[in-house]
């Protein structure tokens, strides 16, 4: 009988990026850091995994997304 294996699944953390602001009159960089986390139409939102990439670009643009911290 082969041997079980118990794997440990980690819980992924994820944020939810909501955008707010609109990117018009914007440097460059902050309209594609937003089109970079799926955002491109106010009011939408994304559920991201929270990586430090992310969290790179989500202060790139902060005073234009909202984030909720999800489980």
């Amino acid at each position: 009988m082969a041997a079980k294996k118990t794997e440990k699944t980690a819980e992924k953390k994820t944020v939810t990026v909501t955008q707010i602001g609109s990117p018009i009159g914007r440097e460059a960089y902050q309209r594609d850091t937003l089109k970079g986390l799926g955002l491109n139409k106010m009011h939408r939102s994304r559920v991201l995994e929270d990586t430090p990439a992310v969290r790179g670009m989500i202060r790139a643009v902060h005073h234009l997304v909202k984030v909720e911290e999800q489980a």
